[in-house]
């Protein structure tokens, strides 16, 4: 039996799991007030209060040597493959560097490793948002100073398909894909040949989300940042927080918003059938990468939840492939599961370089 610490920050929350091999013996979410976190000028600043409660959460029922692994959730790292990747000192030289943007992620690695060394143990992250599997012709944006990449939520992604795989009875590099991820972010994504080839997230392209803009048009959008109504970082606000949902309706909680719509708000409404719309234009404009022969539409993500959104989904999509819906996230299991895989000889680690 093979006992792994999963860590997952988050930027109020630190998630910590222990897997006994597959099993989840201990799940909880360590909460970050705002003024715990008001003393840190930095993320990486961070780290030892983090640790500490870590340690202090698993107590005497876990001490921290008896755990053969640790991992972490990988931060906005090198353009990296698909895999689990033993954490290294350039890792964490990236992470501290912020080389991709601060993001409370960074900390995942340098959390395993420091908990990992201390205790002899190996440490691991598992398909960071940077993992770039991009066809070369998926990148071309018509700007030749602009090219599209891979920040998508690979780890969710990975850990969906692998399971979805299964029930097909396929091996996943053999099974093709598109999985819409919908939660506080969005990422639609074709999976074909065990790689993400093309997709889109919620900052740059694709759909709008809760509080993100998705894509816009760009002419318009050039006029906007130009037109001295906005500064540099409301716009990047706008784009990234302030967007979406929010923009329209001044909230991100969906379910608020179905409520909106079951006492009759035509506004509402409207919102919402755009977001299913532009949803599910987005899935279906990945058939083309298959052909048409599409194994499953996978639904993932904390919207999946959401019967009205899924039933309407599932209605303009249906042509192309039968649904899936795998509601929720798989990042903790990911985690562990592909933690699990190299300590089994199963897979090999990869090598940060």
């Amino acid at each position: 039996m093979k006992r792994i610490l999963v860590i997952n920050p988050g930027g109020s929350s630190t998630k910590i799991s222990v897997f006994e091999d597959k099993v989840e013996v201990l799940k909880t979410n360590i909460n970050h007030s705002g003024e715990e976190l008001k003393p840190y000028a930095k993320v990486m600043d961070q780290k030892e209060f983090r640790k500490n409660l870590i340690i202090e959460t698993l107590g005497d029922k876990y001490p921290l040597t008896a755990f053969d692994a640790v991992v972490g959730r990988g931060g906005l790292m090198r353009e990296i493959q698909s895999g689990t990747y033993q954490t290294n000192d350039l890792m964490i030289v990236d992470m501290e560097k912020a080389i991709r943007g601060e993001h409370a992620s960074n900390l995942g690695c340098v959390l395993a490793k420091s908990i990992g060394d201390a205790i002899g143990k190996p440490s691991f992250v598992v398909d960071p948002v940077s993992v770039d599997e991009f066809a070369d012709v998926a990148r071309i944006t018509g700007i030749k100073d602009l090219s599209y990449s891979s920040w998508m939520h690979a780890l969710n992604h990975k850990a969906v398909t692998r399971l979805v795989s299964e029930k097909v009875g396929k091996p996943y590099a053999e099974c093709n894909f598109i999985v819409a991820h919908l939660g506080s972010g969005i990422s639609i994504v074709a999976h074909k040949d065990g790689k993400m080839v093309d997709g889109s997230g919620g900052r740059t392209n694709g759909p709008f989300a809760a509080d993100r803009s998705g894509g816009l048009p760009a002419y318009a959008l050039i006029e906007l940042c130009y037109s001295g109504k906005y500064s540099h970082k409301e716009m990047v606000d706008k784009v990234s927080a302030f967007g979406g949902f929010y923009d329209y309706l001044g909230t991100k909680d969906l379910i608020a918003v179905e409520k909106r719509i079951a006492s009759g708000d035509a506004e509402a409404k409207l919102i919402m059938d755009a977001f299913i719309y532009q949803v599910a234009k987005e899935i279906c404009s990945y058939g083309v990468w298959f052909d048409g022969k599409v194994d499953r539409v996978i639904m993932t993500g904390g919207i999946a939840h959401s019967k009205l959104i899924m039933d309407a989904v599932r209605e303009k999509v249906s042509y192309l492939a039968p649904m899936e819906i795998v509601a929720g996230e798989m990042e903790m299991e990911a985690l562990a599961f592909g933690t699990l895989r190299v300590l089994n000889g199963e897979e090999e680690a990869r090598v940060y370089c």
